[in-house]
C-alpha cells in the first residue's frame, strides 16, 4: 500500500480507474443491447443516460483512485481541497445522472402514446403533461443539486439560520420582483393539467391560425401556417379568449359562399358538388350541402356546407369546392355570374310657360286677373259719402265735399 502512495503510484491509480470505468461502461452498454434485440427500452436508456453515467461513475473511481494513492508529503490544506472538489463533480454529475434517469421512465411512458394516429387526442394530453413535468423534474434537480454544492463549503451553513431567519422578508421581496415570472409560471403548470391547449391543438390566437408546438412553465410557441412562430406567455392562454378547434376532436366543418344572380341554377350547383365531393378523398362523407341562405338585393347567396378530417384538409377541400363551381358556372351556366342592372329612363318634356312671364305677374299686385283689377278699382276710386240734399240722403265723391275751414268754397265742375 505504502508503495502506491508515491505520485508514479497515483497516476497508475489514475489510469487504472479510467481502464475499469470504461470496462464497467462497455460491459453494461453490452448487457443492454442484448436485452434491446428484444424490447426497445434499452436503447433509449443508453441515449439518455449514456454520458452521465460515465461522467458520474469516471468521478467516483478517480476519487478513490486519489484517496488511496495519494503521496504522504501533500499537505492537509491540499487534501481537503482535492476531496471537496471530487465532492462537487460528485453532486453534479450524480444530480445529471438522476435528472437523465428520470427523463428516461417520462420518455418510456410517452412512448406508450402515439401521435401518428387519427385520434390522437389523449395522447397529446398526456405529452403535454409528461413535458410539463420533465421541466419540472429538471428544475428541481438542478436547484437540490445546487443546494447540496452550496451545502459543502462551511461558510454557507454557517450562515444557513441567518438566512432561515430573514426567509419570510425575502420571500415577499421575491415574490412582489417576480411577481410576472410566478403568475407565467404557475399559468404553465394550469395549462399542463387543465387540459385547455395540447401539443399538436390548432389554435386562432391573435388573429392568426397555427399549432401548439411547445408548451413551457413560462410561454408557448405557436406554430402559424405560414412558417413563422408566435411566442406568447402562458398566461395569455388564461386571462384571454382563444379559439382551439381540436379541444374535442378534429373533424372540422366549414363553408363556401357565392354571391350569384337570379338565375343561378341551384339544382345544377347541388348536383356538380356532390360529383366533386364524390370524386376527392378530402371529404369525410358527413355533411356536403348546398343551400341558398339569402335573396335579397340584386344577388342570391349561396353556401355550402362540406366537412374534413381535420383543419388542413377542410382547407384544401374548401379551395378545391371553390374552384371546381367557378369553373363549372363559367363553362356550362354563365348566367348565374353576378351582374350589376341599371335601368336609364328619359326626364319629362317642360310645360308651357303662360304668355305672361313669372316673374312679371309676382311684380305686379292690382292686375293679372279680373279679381286684380276689381281690387285695384276699389282702391283708387273716390270714397262716396252720404249727404242730405233738399232732404234726401245723395251719394257724393269725398273730394267733391267741401273744408269746413273754407268759407263758401266755389263749385266744381263735373268731371
Amino acid at each position: 500500500m505504502s508503495a502506491l502512495r508515491t505520485w508514479p503510484g497515483l497516476t497508475v491509480a489514475c489510469l487504472l480507474a479510467v481502464v475499469v470505468a470504461v470496462v464497467l461502461t462497455a460491459i453494461l452498454a453490452l448487457i443492454l443491447r442484448g436485452i434491446g434485440r428484444r424490447r426497445r427500452w434499452p436503447d433509449l436508456l443508453i441515449r439518455r443516460v449514456r454520458v452521465p453515467f460515465r461522467l458520474f461513475l469516471l468521478t467516483i473511481v478517480l476519487w478513490i483512485a486519489v484517496t488511496i494513492s495519494l503521496p504522504p508529503e501533500v499537505t492537509d490544506g491540499w487534501r481537503d481541497g482535492i476531496r471537496h472538489t471530487f465532492l462537487i463533480l460528485t453532486i453534479a454529475t450524480g444530480t445529471w445522472f438522476a435528472a437523465a434517469f428520470v427523463v428516461f421512465f417520462e420518455d418510456l411512458g410517452l412512448a406508450r402514446y402515439r401521435l401518428d394516429v387519427p385520434d390522437n387526442r389523449y395522447a397529446r394530453r398526456v405529452r403535454t403533461q409528461v413535458l410539463i413535468l420533465r421541466r419540472l423534474t429538471v428544475v428541481a434537480a438542478v436547484v437540490i443539486g445546487l443546494g447540496a454544492v452550496l451545502l459543502t463549503f462551511p461558510a454557507l451553513q454557517a450562515a444557513g439560520a441567518s438566512l432561515l431567519a430573514s426567509a419570510g422578508v425575502i420571500g415577499i421581496i421575491a415574490g412582489v420582483a417576480a411577481q410576472s415570472s410566478l403568475a407565467n409560471l404557475f399559468a404553465g403548470i394550469q395549462l399542463a393539467f387543465s387540459d385547455a391547449i395540447r401539443i399538436d391543438d390548432v389554435v386562432v390566437v391573435e388573429q392568426q391560425w397555427g399549432t401548439i408546438e411547445e408548451i413551457t412553465l413560462t410561454y408557448v410557441v405557436v406554430h402559424v401556417w405560414d412558417d413563422r412562430r408566435l411566442v406568447l406567455p402562458s398566461t395569455y392562454f388564461t386571462t384571454k379568449p382563444f379559439e382551439n378547434w381540436t379541444r374535442q376532436h378534429s373533424e372540422l366543418l366549414g363553408s363556401v359562399e357565392f354571391d350569384l344572380d337570379w338565375r343561378v341554377s341551384t339544382g345544377g350547383m347541388r348536383a356538380e358538388l356532390n360529383r366533386i365531393l364524390a370524386t376527392t378523398d378530402l371529404w369525410d362523407h358527413r355533411t356536403g350541402v348546398l343551400q341558398v341562405t339569402d335573396a335579397i338585393g340584386g344577388w342570391v347567396r349561396v353556401r355550402v356546407l362540406v366537412t374534413a378530417k381535420d383543419a388542413p384538409t377542410l382547407f384544401d377541400l374548401r379551395c378545391l369546392v371553390r374552384e371546381r363551381l367557378i369553373d363549372w358556372m363559367q363553362r356550362h351556366s354563365p348566367a348565374s355570374l353576378p351582374r350589376q342592372r341599371i335601368e336609364l329612363a328619359e326626364a319629362p318634356e317642360p310645360r308651357e310657360r303662360p304668355p305672361r312671364a313669372r316673374s312679371e305677374e309676382e311684380g305686379r299686385l292690382f292686375s293679372g286677373s279680373p279679381e286684380n283689377e276689381q281690387r285695384a278699382q276699389q282702391f283708387t276710386d273716390a270714397i262716396p259719402v252720404i249727404r242730405e240734399v233738399d232732404g234726401e240722403p245723395v251719394a257724393v265723391r269725398a273730394d267733391d265735399v267741401p273744408l269746413k275751414d273754407t268759407p263758401n268754397p266755389a263749385p266744381k265742375e263735373d268731371r
